[in-house]
């Protein structure tokens, strides 16, 4: 892919998002000032909302692009059944997602906006996710050495509990940790 004569940036404070972005070989740097509305219509359908967000956190930028620039900003979503899960902000709260998705299929969906002065391009990535029956021994273990209070639907599947915990997944593993990098891959090289 040649995107010589362009800067990618990529709007997230997320490490793992930069770990995956590192993983496709582009030179980028890391931008996280924005300042963001992530607040979306509520008739939007569920399946769209990381994407809305994505597309906020885009238009919500620090700053103006350079005409050489390329913005790239995403968001991931948990949704269990219609319920929408953020990132849990208590030890309590984390559990009772956990609690939650024990023993249940759910879906993990990344909104992704890739955003130029000249053009605009987004998409949304889903995967499936199963979870074994969690014992609370186990969920809070997980939840005290690991602190997955930045994680959306309170968990990293690159962690332990997705060592012991996670039975099957359904579509790309990188989409759950955060980054759809291979459909961000095509995107690039089609934009």
């Amino acid at each position: 892919m040649d995107l010589s004569g362009h800067k990618i940036i990529l709007g997230s404070a997320s490490p793992r998002r930069k770990e995956l972005m590192a993983g496709l070989d582009l030179d980028f740097t890391v931008e996280t000032g924005t300042d963001c509305d992530e607040s979306y219509d509520p008739a939007t359908p569920v399946e769209e909302i990381p994407l809305a967000i994505a597309t906020a956190k885009s238009h919500g930028f620090h700053r103006k692009l350079s005409d050489d620039e390329i913005l790239i900003t995403a968001d991931t979503l948990v949704f269990c059944g219609t319920r929408k899960m953020g990132k849990p902000k208590t030890r309590e709260e984390a559990a009772a997602m956990l609690r939650e998705l024990s023993g249940k299929t759910h879906t993990v969906t990344t909104g992704v906006f890739i955003r130029t002065n000249w053009k605009n391009s987004g998409f949304s990535c889903s995967s499936q996710v199963t979870f074994k029956e969690l014992e609370d021994s186990e969920i809070y273990y997980y939840i005290d050495k690991y602190r997955p209070f930045d994680k959306a639907g309170g968990y990293g599947i690159q962690e332990w509990i997705g060592y012991i915990g996670i039975t099957s997944i359904s579509g790309s593993y990188y989409n759950i940790m955060g980054l759809p990098v291979q459909r961000l891959y095509t995107a690039l090289k089609e934009f």
